[in-house]
């Protein structure tokens, strides 16, 4: 019997660690043999062509043959005139908090919600996002594990805990909990790392300092209210200038930048005027001040919110607002599209594996205002151009988000055109036959 169990364990664990050590034994070099190529920025695909993977990054791309060593070490695949793609990449992700309720969020052990956020990973790579902008929530040890190759995921850009003022977005106490003696104990969310309350610029500064140290590779501050918020309406602006600007003080210091949550014209505009070089959201702000974000080269990272989605669980006052934030995406995409506004895609989706499936559709829902050329750009080398911006904080030196000699090796091998039928990226179990990151395949399911 003991002979058995030994037996059975060591055969469970071979099981187990099997797929991964599939991936990290794989061949340096990565050969595919005719493929058209969407490379990240033209409007379309190219003739046929090979592309060489060597390493983590892009080393060849030609319309010749291309010679390798047939040997062991080299791994060619027929694309059999497929479409070779940049990954797409996601520039609003919340990767902590996909899978868990609020409830379970605040209330759980973080080994627990960690590990709802690994299996959460693994599906959101085989959704075809191998690079996600997460902001709000401790990401950092997911983040290490994945780039350690304990388990699959996308490349995550943290910005670690939301900074929000009492009250504000990223503040989940409950009015039993009021009031809080100044220098008293943290608050649940701050505990566990995802928000912290600031109500000065020392404190912001001190709380973005913080951040940074943990890893961020950018700051996400609060300056207004938000759907979500317990006690903070869309129209409250929270943060005074003074103390948004001590936040990008504290990140530019450190060489990086600040994004806001900001979805009101007040909101938006003291953010400007702080320093702020990236605007979320903003659903809700008039033309002059989208002109002026347009005008002073701003950042707007924004989601195409055209439903009520997982807003029917929330309490009735959150999904009026939500409606208000539905009812403000026409009016802001016609907007980017005036003035030219600097536009990231993301999809801003919490607490509903539901919803994390359907992640690849939020773009389908953009040929209300864009081509699809125009959307796979945008969530691709557009998205690729904002994560730039972390400067020498920027965890994956590199070029993201373009299929180009020398680029980071993120593909997307996809059976069909998606320039010409763009939903075939909603289906991403059937579409994606093969997803490659950082050189290494973690899904193939071409045909033999």
């Amino acid at each position: 019997m003991i002979s058995f169990l030994r037996a059975f364990l060591a055969f469970s664990v071979l099981v187990l660690v099997l797929p991964d050590a599939a991936v990290a034994q794989q061949p340096n070099t990565i050969l595919f043999n005719n493929v058209r190529v969407f490379d990240g920025k033209s409007p379309a695909l190219s003739g046929p062509v090979n592309v060489l993977i060597r390493g983590t990054l892009i080393d060849q791309i030609s319309s010749s043959p291309i010679p390798v060593d047939r040997s062991a070490q080299t791994r060619i695949i027929d694309g059999g005139g497929r479409t070779l793609m940049p990954g797409l990449m996601d520039m609003h992700w919340h990767a902590m908090l996909v899978r868990p309720t609020p409830a379970i969020m605040l209330g759980s052990d973080v080994g627990y919600t960690t590990l709802l956020a690994g299996a959460e990973a693994n599906d959101t790579l085989m959704r075809g996002f191998t690079t996600v902008r997460d902001l709000a929530g401790p990401a950092f040890s997911l983040k290490r594990a994945i780039d350690e190759g304990v388990l699959p995921g996308p490349r995550i850009y943290p910005s670690g805990a939301m900074i929000s003022v009492t009250g504000g977005h990223g503040d989940f106490r409950q009015l039993t909990d009021l009031p809080r003696t100044p220098g008293g104990p943290l608050t649940r969310a701050e505990l566990i790392g995802g928000s912290a309350i600031a109500d000065s610029p020392d404190e912001v500064r001190m709380r973005a300092r913080e951040q940074l140290m943990l890893g961020a590779s950018q700051i996400k501050l609060s300056a207004g209210g938000g759907v979500a918020s317990p006690f903070s309406p869309l129209d409250v602006s929270t943060f005074t200038e003074e103390e948004l600007r001590a936040g990008v003080e504290a990140a530019e210091n450190w060489g990086t930048y600040v994004c806001t949550h900001a979805y009101t014209s007040a909101a938006v505009r003291r953010s400007i005027a702080a320093g702020v070089k990236c605007i979320e959201h903003g659903h809700l702000m008039d033309e002059e001040t989208a002109k002026l974000v347009a005008e002073k080269g701003i950042w707007l990272s924004t989601q195409p919110f055209v439903d009520l989605g997982g807003a029917a669980a929330l309490p009735p006052p959150q999904q009026a607002q939500m409606r208000q934030v539905v009812a403000g995406t026409d009016r802001l995409y016609g907007f980017v599209k005036k003035y030219k506004i600097k536009t990231a895609f993301g999809t801003d989706i919490l607490f509903s594996q539901a919803l994390a499936q359907r992640q690849g559709h939020a773009l389908v829902d953009l040929l209300r205002w864009f081509t699809p050329a125009e959307i796979l750009t945008m969530a691709t080398s557009t998205n690729g151009e904002l994560l730039q911006m972390s400067g020498l904080r920027n965890p994956y030196p590199g070029r993201l988000g373009v299929v180009e000699k020398g680029a980071l090796a993120d593909l997307l091998l996809v059976d069909g055109n998606p320039l010409e039928k763009l939903d075939l990226v909603s289906d991403p179990a059937k579409n994606f036959l093969v997803i490659m990151k950082d050189g290494r395949i973690f899904k193939d399911t071409l045909p033999n």
